[in-house]
């Protein structure tokens, strides 16, 4: 039976301008463990780590990031991964956390991650990335032919078609991406959820716009204290002992770029670990195996 304090409840929090709905687990006060989701997914992505980090001792929270429904769409459409981890360091501080806080993060979030990590007002213990590298190893994959070809969706989303063609047929687009990034992973449980977030018009738009703020350029902060955040996200290692996790199949990002990431995880204490018998949504797919990875790099 699972302890009272170990269930998945709903709240919401205002931080960095915006109110953002999310899921938690574990007691108030607890250390933080800070969860974002990716695309194209939701907080409910963490179903299986939530109860697992509120058993371990922390305050396991999960937000739906700037843009995904429930939490608002930021008025000034800013979706940069700076921005990002700037709203992971302002949910730190209205949530409570302190320095034993830990972020855990998967695609997007595991690139607001890698930001916030280099914060110096928000103090982070330890950071756990799952399926995206660091950038600059993401970017190197962008020479390869094969990664090239992974990722064509990302430059389709720049173009003005992405808004008819990702809804049509229910979001049929996101159905697809789901069974060629974790193939034969079967995701009935999940989808629901997801097009629940992005089934709206301007919530499609957002979560589109940090693709368009990556590689187009479109709608970026361009304030001093983003451009630096982004500059030291893009440019350098993470501050902290950081545990990167890869799917062996994953049909988004492929394996040999997680190899090639243990090359950018210098911090002592870093250390990049592939699961087997798994893709993209690896958290989903081998949950025992890949919380047991994470309760034990947050606890040590």
């Amino acid at each position: 039976m699972t302890e009272p304090s170990h269930e998945i409840q709903q709240g919401a929090v205002e931080a960095n301008g915006l109110r953002f709905a999310y899921l938690a687990a574990g007691a108030p006060g607890a250390p933080l463990a800070l969860c974002l989701h990716g695309f194209p997914d939701s907080a409910w992505t963490w179903r299986h780590l939530l109860p697992a980090l509120a058993a371990a001792g922390f305050r396991a929270v999960a937000p739906w990031m700037r843009g995904y429904a429930p939490t608002e769409v930021p008025a000034d459409g800013h979706y940069q991964t700076a921005v990002l981890g700037l709203d992971a360091c302002a949910l730190h501080e209205a949530l409570g956390g302190g320095d034993d806080a830990v972020l855990v993060g998967h695609d997007w979030g595991a690139l607001a991650g890698y930001a916030a990590a280099h914060h110096a007002g928000t103090p982070w213990r330890r950071l756990v990335a799952l399926a995206v590298p660091p950038a600059s190893t993401m970017a190197a994959g962008f020479l390869s032919y094969e990664q090239l070809k992974r990722s064509w969706y990302m430059f389709f989303f720049q173009h003005p078609l992405a808004e008819l063609a990702v809804p049509a047929g229910d979001l049929a687009f996101v159905d697809r991406l789901w069974a060629e990034w974790s193939p034969g992973y079967d995701a009935a449980e999940d989808l629901p959820r997801v097009k629940q977030s992005l089934r709206d018009p301007a919530n499609l738009t957002a979560a589109l716009g940090y693709y368009r703020a990556t590689l187009g350029g479109v709608g970026l902060d361009d304030s001093p204290e983003v451009t630096a955040l982004q500059q030291a996200a893009d440019g350098g290692a993470p501050p902290v002992p950081t545990l990167y996790l890869h799917g062996r199949t994953d049909g988004c990002v492929g394996v040999e770029l997680a190899e090639q990431a243990a090359d950018g995880l210098t911090h002592p204490g870093s250390r990049v670990e592939v699961v087997d018998g798994a893709g993209h949504f690896l958290h989903l797919e081998r949950p025992d195996e890949v919380n047991r990875l994470i309760v034990e790099f947050v606890t040590s």
